[in-house]
């Protein structure tokens, strides 16, 4: 079994290349060469021939544009990543027979309401970046190869930067901080992710019906200045010498930001669980794992 993992050193690439690592061999790139091989998604014939090569029996693609607020000026850098480059990879898994494993997020909806969004529920983006995202979903779909997309939200991880890091950063220099009170998620880690992924293939290698679209995030939901608050809690119970005193609630109104942010973020994952009998962890687990982690370095 030969996988081909694209964005290997993303928060969720970097972890898909331990979690991978048990179902077969596995070719990881990032946007440099090695070896001939190159998974810049910017680069379409070299992407091309690079599928070509390894001719893989799983296509596992982490890669993305996420600047969520840049895309809104980027629009050409943001689709030629997230769909057109989608587009030709899903082409090319078709041609191999190939799966393609991509991931997506809940930016595809509007954020209305305040009930957790169904798999089957209408798509309407309120930023290019959602917009983008949705178009590599469908360019998947009409490939006419066998695929399995996961729409994720609040996506973290202990490497690299995050939302915790940045509210730590800011506890220890502020006696002041104002966090949107009004965005409802699911703080969702990177690890779970991978497992999850994981998990899903194996199955998926067995039974081809189990091929669609699913929601993956952790259990529960909670909002930006919650998780604020837990974060400073445990850095300060950690030792950590924070200044931060208050922490207000704001609206979203109070934050304007270049691209829309959808107020509802919540993912049902009912399909998921179901169709994989795979328990979803409370985000407030993998947050705190994720905290420790952090703290102890």
């Amino acid at each position: 079994m030969k996988l081909l993992l694209l964005g290997k050193n993303g928060q969720v690439g970097w972890e898909l290349q331990r979690s991978l690592a048990t179902l077969g061999e596995v070719v990881a790139l990032d946007r440099n060469a090695e070896d001939g091989l190159c998974g810049d998604l910017t680069d379409v014939a070299q992407l091309q021939a690079t599928i070509q090569r390894v001719a893989p029996d799983i296509i596992v693609n982490a890669a993305a544009y996420t600047a969520v607020d840049k895309a809104e000026s980027d629009k050409d850098l943001a689709l030629q990543v997230n769909a057109t480059a989608v587009q030709v990879i899903a082409e090319e898994a078709a041609k191999l027979g190939s799966w393609f494993v991509h991931f997506s997020t809940d930016y595809v909806f509007d954020g209305a309401g305040s009930e957790a969004w169904h798999e089957r529920d209408a798509v309407a983006p309120v930023n290019y970046y959602g917009m983008t995202k949705l178009l590599g979903e469908q360019a998947i779909a009409s490939a006419g190869c066998k695929y399995l997309i996961m729409r994720t939200s609040w996506v973290y991880g202990a490497r690299g930067n995050n939302f915790a890091k940045t509210m730590l950063r800011l506890a220890a220099d502020r006696d002041e901080l104002n966090v949107i009170a009004d965005q409802v998620g699911a703080p969702t880690g990177a690890d779970l992710i991978a497992d999850v992924t994981a998990s899903m293939i194996r199955q998926a290698l067995v039974d081809p019906e189990v091929a669609g679209v699913y929601h993956l995030a952790a259990s529960g939901f909670t909002s930006w200045h919650e998780y604020a608050s837990l974060v400073i809690a445990h850095g300060k119970a950690s030792g950590l010498p924070l200044k931060v005193q208050t922490l207000n609630p704001i609206p979203t109104t109070q934050f304007p930001t270049p691209a829309r942010r959808p107020l509802n973020s919540r993912l049902s994952t009912e399909k998921l669980r179901k169709t994989f009998s795979i328990h979803l962890p409370d985000w407030r687990s993998g947050v705190t794992r994720m905290l420790k982690e952090v703290l102890e370095k």
